[in-house]
C-alpha cells in the first residue's frame, strides 16, 4: 500500500500477516553524493547525531525504550540514501514509530554531544583505515570516479570532520530530511491504514523542500590508485563501467554477468584462482548501482609474492569471458543463484522494509519479487555479452591496490604503456 500524505511524505507498507515482527524505516535522499567538499562526511555525522537525544528523550532513554521491548534500533548512511530504522514485535509498532519520529522531529544537536560524537566518528575513521579489505573499496571508487562526489568516502576525511559545527548539522537536517525527500517504509504484521494514520499524526507537520544540489552524472575513469601499507596481504580491486539502478534489461544482465565471473564458489575467478591455483582466500566480483551510474568490480586479497600473478590471471579471465562469453549451463546457474537470493531475502521483515525504501527512493515505484525473477530469467547471452564488452574492457578498468611497496610497484608495471594490452597509466595517482 502506497500513501502520500498532504505534506508530500510517501508512506509505503507491505503487510505480512504470517510473521510476528514489524520493521519501520525513515529513509531520506541524504548521503555523501549530495555533499560539498567542505561537508564531506556530514550526512554520516548527522545520522549519528539523531541518536544523541531529543527534546522528549535522552539518548539513554531512547536505548532503554527499545531494549525494554526487545527491539532493535539502527541506522546507516550511503552514497545516495540514509535510513534509521527499528524492528520490534508487531504489538510495539507504534512505540517504534514514535521513537524514530521523535528522533527526526525533535533532535537536540547539543554542542557537548557534537564534540563527543565527533570523537566517536574519528575513531570510526581510524578503525576503517585499519581494515584494508574494507578500505580498498573506497579507494577503487576514488580511482573510478575521481573528483565526483560518488568517489568520496561516506565517513569523510578526518580534517573535515574535525571542523563540523552545530549550525552545519542543523542546516543539513533541514535541507535533506524534508517530506519531498523522504519515504517511510514499513514491512511486517501491521495494518496499512493504521500505519498511514500513525505516520501522519507524528510526521504530518513536517514542512520544507529539499535543497537542490549538483547532481551531475558521474563519468568513469580508468584511474590508478596505489597506496602503501604495511600489511600481510595486497588488497586489489579492479572496476569497469556498470549499470545505473534501473528497470532496464542491461541492469539485470550486469547482475548475471557479475555472478558468473565472481559471484560464488562456482564462478570463474573463484574456481581458477582460488580452487585451481590456491593463490588467494578471498576473490569475488560485485556491482554497485546508483541513480545515474554504476560499476562492476573485482576484489582479491593475496600475499605480496602472489599479487602480480593474481592480477594477471584476473585480467586474463575477464578478457576470456569478454571474448567468448558463457555457456548455457553457466547462464542457468547464475540465474538460479540470483533468484534464490531474491526469495531468501524475503524471509526477513527488515530486508523487506529495506527493499521498499530503497526502490521507492531510487525508482519511484516498487518492483515485485516476481517481476525481478521474471527479468532475471529473461536475460540472454547476447545481453550479457553486450554488458561485458564495456564492463570488462581492459582499457576502461580502474585499479586500486593497498599493500607493501614492492608488490605495488610490480602491479603498477602491469599497467605501464609497454605492458600486455598496450595501455598507458593514465590517471595515475
Amino acid at each position: 500500500m502506497l500513501t502520500t500524505l498532504p505534506n508530500g511524505l510517501t508512506v509505503i507498507v507491505e503487510e505480512i500477516p504470517h510473521v510476528r515482527s514489524v520493521a519501520v524505516g525513515l529513509w531520506a535522499k541524504a548521503g555523501s553524493r549530495y555533499e560539498e567538499p567542505s561537508q564531506a562526511g556530514l550526512s554520516h555525522f548527522l545520522e549519528h547525531m539523531f541518536f544523541k537525544g531529543s527534546t522528549h528523550r535522552t539518548a539513554k532513554q531512547i536505548a532503554e525504550a527499545i531494549d525494554a521491548v526487545g527491539g532493535q534500533l539502527n541506522a546507516f548512511t550511503g552514497k545516495e540514501h540514509s535510513c534509521f530504522y527499528a524492528r520490534v514485535l508487531d504489538e510495539h509498532f507504534v512505540l517504534a514509530l514514535d521513537i524514530l519520529s521523535d528522533m527526526l522531529m525533535n533532535p537536540l544537536f547539543a554542542q557537548d554531544d557534537i564534540e563527543r560524537e565527533r570523537n566517536v566518528v574519528l575513531e570510526e575513521i581510524n578503525s576503517y583505515e585499519d581494515t584494508p579489505d574494507d578500505l580498498i573499496h573506497d579507494l577503487i571508487l576514488e580511482a573510478f570516479w575521481e573528483d565526483h562526489p560518488l568517489g568520496r568516502s561516506i565517513l569523510g576525511p578526518e580534517e573535515v570532520v574535525k571542523g563540523f559545527e552545530r549550525e552545519q548539522v542543523r542546516q543539513l537536517c533541514e535541507e535533506r530530511y524534508t517530506p519531498d525527500n523522504m519515504v517511510v517504509a514499513v514491512a511486517g504484521r501491521v495494518d496499512p491504514r493504521l500505519v498511514a494514520d500513525e505516520v501522519e499524526s507524528r510526521l504530518g507537520a513536517m514542512r520544507g523542500r529539499g535543497r537542490t544540489t549538483d547532481e551531475r552524472a558521474p563519468r568513469p575513469a580508468a584511474g590508478r590508485l596505489f597506496r602503501e601499507k604495511d600489511s600481510e596481504q595486497v588488497h586489489l580491486c579492479l572496476a569497469g563501467p556498470g549499470q545505473p539502478a534501473s528497470e532496464d534489461r542491461s541492469f539485470y544482465a550486469a547482475q548475471v554477468l557479475s555472478t558468473m565471473v565472481g559471484g560464488g564458489s562456482s564462478s570463474r575467478l573463484f574456481q581458477r584462482i582460488r580452487e585451481e591455483r590456491g593463490l588467494t582466500y578471498s576473490i569475488y566480483t560485485y556491482t554497485s548501482s546508483y541513480q545515474d551510474g554504476g560499476l562492476l568490480a573485482t576484489y582479491a586479497g593475496a600475499g605480496p609474492a602472489q599479487s602480480r600473478q593474481v592480477l594477471d590471471l584476473i585480467l586474463e579471465e575477464l578478457e576470456r569471458f569478454r571474448r567468448e562469453g558463457p555457456d548455457e549451463e553457466e547462464l542457468q546457474r547464475a540465474r538460479a543463484q540470483l533468484k534464490a537470493g531474491v526469495v531468501l531475502g524475503l524471509e526477513s521483515t527488515t530486508n523487506r522494509m529495506m527493499r521498499l525504501g530503497r526502490l521507492q527512493l531510487t525508482l519511484g515505484r516498487q518492483v515485485s519479487p516476481d517481476e525481478v525473477i521474471s527479468r532475471v530469467d529473461a536475460v540472454t547471452k547476447d545481453e550479457v555479452m553486450a554488458v561485458a564488452a564495456d564492463s570488462l574492457d581492459r582499457d576502461k578498468l580502474a585499479v586500486a591496490a593497498l599493500g607493501p611497496s614492492e608488490a605495488l610497484a610490480d602491479l603498477e608495471r602491469a599497467f605501464a604503456p609497454n605492458s600486455a594490452g598496450g595501455r598507458g597509466a593514465g590517471g595515475a595517482k
